[in-house]
């Protein structure tokens, strides 16, 4: 029988009946999953979401809306950013969310929803290079936000480096490149 771990909660539980049909809520801000790079005299530049594509690509069937909230690296994020972040989830219909963020400030912006969202469950998730480069762990880290955001109980979780992490036991560790939980 499979099963899914999740970091934080326990060794593995049965998900069995854990699988949810409600809209999946996305919503972008920036960071490095949405970055290009035009060409060698210039620096990498936030543009429109690749989100849509993705999951486009991916031929995802469970129904979702997109809101673009910004476009910003999350090293520029403000605390009005984070409390418009905060306030866009709290007020939403849907109860399950997927937050496309900068990984550089990920967990600043979890503490803040974990203070100011209750009852839902949200996932963020980004990448450590952009979602249009060949090499990226853009899509893998998208997949399983939303794989998380249907399976997960509500709390605010991060789905990065293969693994989804409660969001306020984990960091990301710049020298090897990847998040990892807080012992």
């Amino acid at each position: 029988m499979a099963c899914v771990r999740i970091v934080g909660i326990g060794p593995c539980s049965n998900y069995q009946g854990w699988m949810t049909s409600q809209p999946i809520l996305i919503l972008t801000t920036g960071g490095t999953i949405d970055k290009n790079y035009f060409d060698a005299l210039s620096q990498y530049q936030i543009v429109d979401s690749g989100i849509p594509a993705l999951l486009s690509e991916a031929r995802v069937a469970l129904p979702f809306r997109i809101v673009e909230l910004m476009r910003k690296d999350s090293l520029e994020m403000t605390d009005a950013d984070r409390a418009l972040i905060a306030s866009t989830a709290r007020e939403a219909p849907e109860t399950r969310i997927v937050l496309t963020h900068g990984t550089d400030t990920m967990t600043e912006t979890a503490r803040v929803i974990a203070a100011q969202v209750p009852g839902k469950t949200v996932v963020l998730t980004g990448a450590l290079s952009p979602a249009r480069f060949a090499e990226t762990d853009a899509p893998f880290n998208l997949g399983m936000a939303f794989a998380a955001a249907q399976v997960a109980p509500a709390g605010v979780w991060i789905a990065m480096s293969g693994e989804v992490f409660d969001a306020l036991k984990v960091k990301k560790d710049r020298a090897a490149g990847k998040f990892v939980a807080l012992s």
